[in-house]
């Protein structure tokens, strides 16, 4: 009788607040399904895999497929793109959401606050394709927007996207431009929380803006700062393939070709899946090994980690 005690309970429990554990079991349904239950299929890395004979059935092949792809001729070119773009990317949008966070936490006229977090807000809810048919139009050399300014100026207009030197610099800020007003909004959360006495203490001692900014809002997002900071280098191998595919041209893709984008060619286009596989599963190794480290480097110099 004893034994059945907690497990009753716990059926109780569940049951008086299944509404939560529904909001829950949602979310973890699809962890599971589409992101668990998919490792199953790593396992094509190492083989031979085709249609016909299945996961199960196809020949095992070892390390085969790594080794075509370290030895590929260009795959070095496209992950030092990835990390490229990536790091770039990285250097200048992730203090961005930032800067704009501590910027709206000084204004104090509503209004205005209120009609630059829409303005900022919005472009993150554009789609990648209309971002990109933006880019496109405002950067051809026919009508676009910057070619116009350059005639007006009496100079040539530049075929930017056709420039390989000019992509990764388009495709970073735009990013910026686009998702720098949405990732502001967990900052703006963490500043809403700092007690307001301390800025009351700082105001009284004569602080001007700056000084409050350096000593009282930025300590109070430190922990969210790192938090944040570990999660974007540990995807760092990912870079955004619907982007970056959409913008490829052939006077371009010297630069532009990453890891993802000739996954998608080798792999799906090429019908070869073992190989993709591979080179999936060693981003993936990559991005982990990376998180890792960061998050332990991070505990130990700031004591704020993921765990």
């Amino acid at each position: 009788m004893y034994s059945k005690k907690p497990g009753r309970h716990a059926v109780q429990k569940i049951m008086r607040h299944w509404q939560f554990y529904l909001l829950v079991a949602l979310p973890l349904l699809y962890i599971i399904i589409f992101k668990y239950l998919p490792m199953f299929g790593v396992m094509i890395a190492f083989k031979d895999y085709n249609l016909v004979d299945g996961i199960w059935k196809s020949p095992w092949v070892g390390f085969k497929h790594f080794e075509q792809l370290f030895d590929a001729p260009f795959f070095w070119d496209y992950l030092k793109n990835t990390l490229t773009i990536s790091l770039y990317g990285l250097l200048v949008g992730f203090p961005a959401p930032i800067i704009l966070a501590l910027a709206l936490n000084e204004i104090r006229n509503g209004f205005f606050k209120k009609s630059v977090q829409m303005v900022t807000y919005a472009p993150y809810f554009i789609s990648t394709v209309i971002i990109v048919s933006i880019l496109i139009v405002n950067l051809s050399p026919n009508v676009g927007l910057l070619s116009n300014i350059y005639r007006a100026l009496g100079l040539e207009p530049i075929d930017f996207l056709g420039r390989s030197e000019f992509f990764k610099s388009i495709y970073v800020w735009s990013d910026v431009w686009q998702f720098m007003g949405y990732g502001a909004i967990i900052y703006i959360a963490a500043l809403s929380g700092v007690n307001p006495e301390l800025y009351e203490a700082a105001k009284v001692d004569g602080a001007t803006r700056f000084q409050k900014i350096r000593n009282i809002d930025l300590p109070s997002i430190v922990p969210v700062i790192v938090i944040m900071l570990i999660l974007n280098i540990g995807q760092i191998m990912s870079v955004g393939f619907e982007k970056i595919y959409l913008m490829q041209n052939p006077l371009n893709q010297h630069t532009s070709e990453v890891i993802s984008t000739y996954v998608y060619k080798v792999g799906l286009l090429g019908a070869n899946f073992s190989f993709s596989t591979a080179i999936g599963l060693f981003n993936s190794i990559i991005n982990f090994t990376l998180l890792i480290i960061v998050n332990f480097v991070a505990k130990k110099i700031s004591s704020n980690s993921l765990w």
